[in-house]
């Protein structure tokens, strides 16, 4: 088991897409009250005094949208400056993201994620959903954005969806041929999306890479990442690809990380909440630190146990019906 130092932080479950693997159209969501959100000062009262204690020293921000976020740059700088701070980095879609780059940059983030689930503007409409139209243009500019700002590594998260961007898996993985970006193959997952999964499946990883290997062959990469993503290069490539195989090749034995949603609520995993800790409530309701890293003590001595596949659902389909967004990215 791998120590468990990264901390993945919802900063708003809140979202200006609405993807079909996420939030398909009809989904209708209880959005958490603004009062009922962690405040800033309470986050950095959270990982001052009790995540950074018991041994957290990597931070990513995700949402829902992180840059919805009111005041997010500052709350970046405050985290990214604290002498314990060995990691900062953020899950975006990206539509936001290029007028304040540069300002994130200054502010210490250094490295970025950006969902881009496909190259072809029609394609992009349809899985983000409809009332979206036309914003394809300013990811792709969030994208340039943040690559000359120098963001390293910069990543592009791509969830490959049967049927509707699988087609395209060998134009995303030429992006890595020139220029140092890491895209990364996500297999589809059983996550709030619907009928949508149970319609459409999911590809393996390994059929990804045979894909890419026909066409130009494939070598496993030198380069490391922080989470669970297998890392291969097309030879002579720039960049790297990578492959989260959540669904064909479990990795929970690797998993170094918790998660902490925009109401302050510590999961230990993806999709199974065994031990999950309701922090903003305890804060308000007078309990310690002290005895707050020692709830989180034992949560981690009971991580290895939990498995997202052995989750319970709640229903016959296997579908797990919260959102990403409700989850905490």
């Amino acid at each position: 088991m791998n120590q468990v130092d990264y901390l993945r932080i919802s900063l708003i479950d809140r979202c200006n897409f609405r993807c079909q693997y996420c939030m398909p159209e009809g989904t209708e969501l209880d959005y958490i009250f603004k009062q009922n959100l962690l405040t800033d000062e309470e986050l950095l009262t959270l990982i001052t005094e009790v995540f950074i204690p018991v041994g957290f020293t990597r931070f990513r921000l995700t949402g829902g949208e992180p840059l919805l976020r009111p005041q997010v740059v500052e709350l970046v700088r405050n985290i990214a400056s604290l002498p314990e701070t060995q990691d900062m980095s953020m899950t975006t879609n990206g539509f936001l993201l290029a007028p304040i780059a540069q300002s994130l940059y200054d502010a210490g983030l250094k490295r970025i994620n950006i969902s881009l689930d496909s190259l072809d503007a029609d394609t992009f409409d349809l899985i983000i959903g409809n009332r979206g139209r036309g914003r394809w243009q300013a990811v792709w500019e969030g994208i340039q954005a943040a690559y000359q700002v120098g963001f390293n590594p910069l990543k592009l998260n791509v969830v490959v969806i049967p049927g509707v961007n699988d087609s395209e898996i060998l134009d995303l993985a030429a992006l890595t041929i020139d220029k140092q970006w890491h895209v990364r193959f996500i297999e589809f997952m059983p996550i709030g999306n619907g009928d949508l999964f149970s319609d459409r499946g999911w590809i393996s990883s390994e059929e990804l890479r045979q894909r890419i290997r026909n066409r130009w062959g494939l070598t496993e990469s030198q380069v490391r990442g922080n989470g669970p993503a297998d890392i291969f290069q097309i030879p002579g490539a720039k960049g790297t690809l990578g492959f989260i195989s959540q669904m064909s090749e479990c990795f929970c034995d690797r998993c170094n990380r918790m998660r902490l949603s925009a109401d302050g609520w510590l999961r230990p995993c993806l999709l199974n909440e065994t031990g999950q800790i309701d922090l903003k409530g305890a804060l308000n309701g007078g309990v310690s630190t002290a005895e707050l890293r020692q709830q989180i003590k034992h949560l981690l001595t009971i991580k290895p146990e939990i498995n997202f596949k052995q989750r319970d659902s709640g229903n016959s389909t296997g579908i797990y019906t919260r959102t990403m967004s409700q989850i905490g990215g």
